[in-house]
């Protein structure tokens, strides 16, 4: 789940979540835009997971996001 379809759920406004984790609107906001490269880190999701009741992997994405900018990244294979 995304940061604002969890809190869309929970029936809270930006402003209540702003509230409750200590920082801006403006940064709730930032987070939630899809056009805006955010500037959050686990220890913020993990803030507003707690804010929210939920567990921080819900914002996570269930495999890795493929842009083609990382395709040069080539899996490594175990050794044994």
């Amino acid at each position: 789940m995304k940061v604002r379809e969890t809190r869309e759920k929970k029936g809270l406004t930006q402003v209540d979540l702003s509230l409750a984790i200590g920082k801006g609107t403006t940064f709730i906001s930032d987070i939630e835009a899809p056009s805006k490269k955010a500037k959050y880190n686990v220890i913020h999701l993990n803030i507003i997971a707690m804010a929210l009741g939920c567990s921080s992997k819900d914002f996570w994405p269930d495999k890795p996001i493929l842009e083609e900018k990382y395709f040069f990244i080539n899996e490594l294979k175990s050794k044994k």
